[in-house]
């Protein structure tokens, strides 16, 4: 067994509020080992980040340890020391040295006003002894390390074939050479957070976590806000840098597929308790808590097609005791039904029998990137030439990573964005140059659900009233009592009680924001939705929650839906048929089962072997290759 380098114990930490305080640490113990990584994984709300914070004491106020301890062993052989009782001074000799962290958003974590170069340097003089010019050596080593930055030998070879593909001639002198590299790595280094991409600034994260060879990184969410590509890409990163360096790893997410992928062992947090913890073998393997089966059944699969997917309510019942315990209740869930070839084969024909309610043809948009004078130089195409129908009451899914212009696409077809050629023609009319009242009476018709349920509600509206707006708008209901009917029909119907008409959107989950937002969309009866992104901020126990009442309000009100996502086995749950997107371009389309399963082109491919799967399988193939 490896040297402990962390262990807590018994761990409590509390927020007192207005004469109610919430413990969101209730005794939590485990340990970890030198070069070991423990997953921690859990829905929002168990205590995954407040157990991360408290580690690195960063609790903000209210928040106190109100118990256990926290034993840290900084050198090989040292005395552990109990980090709860450490003054915030000796704290920071070891926050961000010995023990690091990588935020979740990467975007929010570094400041828009300061160059990479400068907020990594910070870091390392702030617990190195070197000077500035030693620093940025130390910060472009790190780049390179983490692969934002070519090695020394890429950069000169880049600049070799440049050189002589322009200038037909041998390649450049050493000196020039030397020069030509020194100024590569330094404008990275100027370069600011808004001029990098989101896997990039995550990038500079852990090259900033890095930088001072801490004993135990913690990571808490860093791929969430990513694609599955980048997420892939990143996971193996953390993977080589730990073997590498031998670092300890603290894991962080709410997602039990990620964990199958890094872990070495996992503990499985609810509210506030590490309800089950155990190799990542046996987790997968054989889960015991009816939590942890939970969270491992309701994410969709790409090899199984169930017509509807079990969630932890289906596994457990928990109920509060008035003392404040939770008293969990297992179940035995019957196997989920599975959707026979036959059922799909005989929908699909019903669909190619069909008219299509929506026609795209050779759709067109693109963003003026202005030239020294501020003249349009030229376009970038967000969505060059894409034609497809949709049949009426069918879920076509649009799949592809961040940049390839699916949200462009989706907005362009309601008309939030002009395109500048090409056809949209919904029920038999061209709708590209619809204005005025004949747009407004469209968009009755025409609805999106969007990424960000926090970002999609007013603050300051009650739900009710955020519910109610478009029946005001399109003057829909004769008296107010009969809207207010129609919100508490709406709200019920997605699963929340009437009661929410009064109260606001901080008062609700996530889960229960985006049922908000899913309940306004049907509002005005339309025929077609387009759900942009819109599970991919959720937990995956309600995400498969909101997946589920979207298939059901599908049937009850026979909608149509453009499914956007860049999750590829949500996707194949929702769809009928899919389009793969990349660079502005249909590069793939085709049946949801026949792009799993025989993908043509390679983007198709990389795409499915990106996503993590966190089946036993999985866990037992990357054991035994690491041994």
């Amino acid at each position: 067994m490896r040297e402990t380098v962390l262990e807590v114990r018994n761990l409590q930490v509390e927020f007192p509020g207005d004469g109610n305080t919430v413990r969101a640490l209730d005794g939590i113990s485990f340990g970890l080992h030198r070069g070991e990584t423990l997953g921690i994984v859990g829905e929002s709300g168990s205590g995954k980040s407040v157990t991360a914070l408290a580690v690195m004491g960063l609790l903000q106020t209210p928040g106190i340890v109100t118990g256990g301890e926290i034993w840290f062993r900084p050198q090989e052989n040292a005395n552990a020391i109990d980090l709860v009782k450490l003054l915030p001074e000796q704290m920071q000799l070891h926050r961000g040295g010995d023990i690091a962290m990588i935020f979740q958003e990467p975007m929010s974590s570094l400041n828009p006003v300061y160059n990479i170069g400068f907020q990594l340097t910070e870091a390392i003089m702030r617990h190195q002894n070197v000077s500035a010019a030693q620093a940025r050596q130390i910060a472009i080593a790190g780049l390179q390390e983490v692969k934002l930055l070519p090695s020394d030998e890429e950069i000169q070879q880049q600049h070799i074939d440049w050189h002589q593909t322009n200038n037909n001639s041998s390649k450049p002198e050493p000196s020039k050479l030397a020069q030509l590299v020194k100024q590569h790595k330094e404008a990275m280094l100027e370069r600011y957070p808004h001029e990098l991409s989101g896997g990039q600034l995550q990038r500079v994260m852990i090259a900033m976590a890095i930088s001072c060879n801490p004993l135990i990184l913690i990571a808490d969410e860093p791929t969430t806000a990513l694609d599955v590509t980048v997420q892939a890409t990143i996971l193996e990163l953390l993977r080589e840098l730990q073997q590498t360096r031998d670092m300890a790893m603290i894991f962080i997410t709410h997602d039990l597929g990620l964990i199958s992928e890094i872990a070495d062992q996992v503990a499985v947090m609810y509210k506030g308790k590490v309800v089950e913890s155990g190799t990542s073998r046996q987790i997968f393997s054989s889960p015991q808590h009816p939590y942890t089966k939970g969270l491992i059944a309701c994410r969709p699969t790409l090899n199984r097609r169930p017509q509807k997917l079990l969630t932890v309510s289906d596994y457990m019942s928990a109920e509060e005791t008035p003392t404040g315990q939770v008293v969990i209740q297992a179940k035995e869930p019957a196997p989920p039904t599975e959707v026979t070839t036959e059922e799909i084969a005989a929908r699909l024909a019903n669909f190619n029998q069909l008219e299509p309610l929506l026609q795209i043809r050779n759709l067109k948009v693109g963003f003026p990137v202005r030239g020294v004078f501020g003249g349009t130089k030229r376009y970038n195409m967000a969505v060059n030439g894409v034609s497809f129908d949709v049949k009426s009451g069918e879920t076509l899914g649009l799949v592809g990573e961040s940049g390839c212009g699916k949200t462009t696409l989706g907005r362009t077809l309601l008309r939030l964005i002009e395109p500048m050629s090409g056809q949209i023609i919904f029920e038999k009319q061209d709708i590209t140059s619809l204005k005025g009242e004949p747009l407004q009476k469209l968009r009755r018709e025409m609805q999106i659900v969007f990424q960000n349920p926090f970002s999609s509600l007013d603050p300051r509206m009650r739900v009710g009233d955020a519910v109610m707006e478009p029946l005001l708008i399109h003057a829909v209901g004769k008296t107010k009592q009969q809207r207010r009917q129609r919100v508490a029909e709406l709200l019920e119907r997605v699963g929340l009680s009437a009661d929410a008409i009064n109260r606001y959107p901080h008062q609700f989950s996530g889960g229960q924001r985006q049922r908000i937002c899913i309940a306004r969309s049907l509002a005005l009866n339309p025929k077609f939705i387009i759900c942009d992104e819109s599970v991919s901020a959720l937990d995956v126990s309600v995400q498969a929650q909101v997946l589920n009442l979207l298939k059901e309000l599908q049937s009850d009100f026979q909608l149509t839906y453009i499914f956007i996502s860049h999750d590829l086995s949500v996707v194949k749950f929702m769809s009928d048929r899919i389009l793969v997107m990349n660079r502005g371009q249909i590069v793939e389309e085709g049946t949801a089962e026949s792009i799993y399963q025989e993908p043509k082109e390679e983007y198709t491919q990389k795409l499915i072997a990106a996503i993590p799967t966190g089946s036993a399988e999985r866990v037992r193939s990357r054991h035994l290759k690491a041994l």
